[in-house]
């Protein structure tokens, strides 16, 4: 469930998310969740990295507004939850929106290759650009970016870092035997 925006000139509402060992930012317009930060990361750190992509909206703290993300966030760290059902709200081209796409279509507890998402959306010479797509998704966990793996199950690059992507597969008891 995303939605491509064609105006930035709106308000985002941001708030830093607390449950047990992790705390990241998240922020989300009235039409849904549109961004949400890496372990550690200040809400500040967010606003500044998102203020190219949000160029013209205003920033307004406020907890209440995102209480159904945090919700299902909260949820989705304790295991009782592995999808989302809120609507996202996410800028990007048109081929960033299809592997978007793709990557919600990754069962919880899975990974897959770069390449079989570009298998996937019927690109199968473009995985250098779905790499590059992936790197830009803007809501990690929500879209499952940290399920992409390498073409021999290595893991790569993740905009929270190694760290926060192992974390994020532990937590979903996905296969890392080979990784």
């Amino acid at each position: 469930m995303m939605t491509l925006t064609q105006t930035r000139n709106q308000t985002i509402y941001g708030a830093l998310l607390e449950h047990g060992s992790w705390t990241v930012p998240i922020g989300a317009t009235g039409d849904g969740l549109s961004c949400v930060g890496a372990i550690g990361e200040s809400l500040e750190d967010l606003i500044r990295r998102g203020s190219s992509r949000f160029k013209a909206s205003q920033w307004v703290q406020d907890d209440g507004r995102l209480k159904v993300y945090m919700d299902q966030l909260k949820q989705y760290w304790d295991g009782e939850r592995n999808s989302f059902s809120f609507q996202r709200d996410v800028w990007g081209t048109p081929f960033q929106q299809t592997v978007w796409e793709a990557l919600l279509a990754i069962p919880y507890g899975t990974t897959v290759s770069y390449s079989d998402i570009a298998q996937a959306i019927g690109r199968p010479a473009a995985v250098r650009a779905v790499g590059t797509a992936i790197g830009a998704n803007p809501v990690l966990i929500t879209v499952p970016c940290h399920r992409v793996v390498g073409k021999n199950g290595a893991l790569t690059g993740y905009r929270g870092g190694l760290a926060m992507k192992t974390k994020l597969l532990e937590l979903e008891h996905a296969n890392l035997a080979s990784l």
